[in-house]
C-alpha cells in the first residue's frame, strides 16, 4: 500500500514531536511552542489545532500524556514514546527512528 504524502508528513511530524519532547528537561511542550518548532525546523505549516490532533493521536497510542494549560494543550512524553525513540517498540502511525 502506497502512503499518501499527507500520511507520511503526519508520521514524520509525530516522530519529530516525540524527539523534541525527549529533548526538553521536563519532557513536555505546549502545542503553541511545538507549532513554532515544526514550522521553523521542518517547514510544517499547520495550525495549533492540527498539532493538538497529533498530540491526541500520540496519546491514543500511549506515547504521550496531555495536560490542558489555559487555551493550549501540553504533551508530555510517556514511557512508550521513549521506547519508540529507542527502537524497542514500534508505534503504528509514527515514523520509525533512523539508526543512531
Amino acid at each position: 500500500m502506497k502512503l499518501t504524502m499527507e500520511v507520511r508528513m503526519e508520521e514524520e511530524a509525530r516522530l519529530a514531536i516525540l524527539k523534541e519532547l525527549a529533548k526538553e528537561d521536563n519532557k513536555a511542550m505546549s502545542s503553541a511552542r511545538m507549532r513554532t518548532y515544526l514550522l521553523t525546523k521542518l517547514l510544517i505549516d499547520k495550525p495549533r489545532e492540527w498539532i493538538e490532533e497529533q498530540y491526541r493521536f500520540l496519546q491514543s497510542m500511549d506515547a504521550v500524556t496531555i495536560i490542558q494549560a489555559e487555551s493550549v494543550k501540553v504533551a508530555r512524553l510517556a514511557e512508550r514514546g521513549e521506547f519508540h525513540l529507542q527502537g524497542l517498540v514500534s508505534i503504528p502511525g509514527v515514523q520509525r527512528p533512523s539508526g543512531r
